[in-house]
């Protein structure tokens, strides 16, 4: 497992959410609670613990309605301008991502190709841009990869996930 957050990280992710986050054993949870817009999540996010046979940060939503998880987080990114964060997984040039607002809104981006990010939005139909603008912001934290070695890892069979997130 390449990617693991710092407590600097953690420092980072409640200023941006702007709530504190509560540290246990394995875990530092972040409960925003927006009494206005009657909406009320908890961000959890484990650093590096076993998933199967292999540690890797598991990031986990929970709201009154639904349970969010995303596996072997490889990264995430920061709107201090949106007041939100964005962490991401990729595997074979898919992306997944979840998006949590300091508000306690929440967006679950899933096996997205990673090519779309950086193509041209207006192209995409409006059902596809949401998620390609969204992951877009990403990019910056994604390994650098040729366009034709994504392409040749999307036709390749799966047998395990990404480099970055082996232990």
């Amino acid at each position: 497992m390449s990617f693991e957050l710092s407590d600097k990280d953690i420092r980072k992710l409640s200023r941006i959410l702007q709530v504190d986050a509560r540290k246990s054993k394995n875990c530092y949870r972040f409960e925003i609670d927006n009494t206005q817009q009657n909406r009320k999540i908890a961000l959890e996010i484990y650093p590096s613990i076993p998933i199967g046979r292999k540690k890797g940060t598991l990031i986990s939503v929970y709201t009154p309605a639904s349970h969010l998880q995303l596996h072997f987080c490889t990264g995430f990114v920061v709107s201090e301008m949106l007041g939100e964060v964005t962490f991401v997984s990729e595997f074979s040039g898919k992306l997944s991502g979840l998006t949590v607002e300091k508000e306690g809104g929440c967006s679950l981006y899933a096996n997205v190709d990673r090519d779309i990010l950086s193509g041209d939005f207006t192209r995409l139909g409006p059902e596809v841009m949401l998620s390609g603008i969204a992951l877009s912001l990403t990019e910056a934290v994604l390994p650098d990869v040729t366009s034709e070695s994504r392409r040749s890892k999307s036709r390749a069979p799966v047998r395990g996930r990404a480099s970055k997130a082996k232990a």
